[in-house]
């Protein structure tokens, strides 16, 4: 498994693990971990998307709001903007804590 002191999870990694657990070359888990990241990020443009036993991804919209600078309270306008939401599964939930 991945090292426990590692904070951040690349795509490195990831490609790393796919290489150890199922024996593929590196050169091709790196290319389908790409298309795994790319796939998952069309799907999340469209609607949300839900990963059983992993979790959801869903997209909101935020509105245009008034936003100010604490050190200064200049008040600035913030544009509306999407924002990236992930629910965790029961499942997985249950997984990470039993650790």
């Amino acid at each position: 498994m991945i090292k426990s002191k590692i904070s951040n999870l690349t795509k490195s990694d990831i490609t790393k693990e796919i290489h150890k657990k199922i024996g593929l070359s590196v050169p091709y888990a790196s290319e389908l971990t790409n298309d795994i990241i790319i796939a998952i990020k069309h799907l999340i443009n469209e609607n949300e998307i839900n990963i059983k036993n992993f979790g959801t991804f869903k997209t909101k919209k935020k509105k245009e709001r008034i936003g100010r600078n604490p050190k200064t309270n200049e008040e600035y306008k913030i544009l509306s903007q999407k924002s990236l939401s992930f629910i965790c599964s029961k499942k997985f939930n249950n997984e990470i804590n039993s650790f």
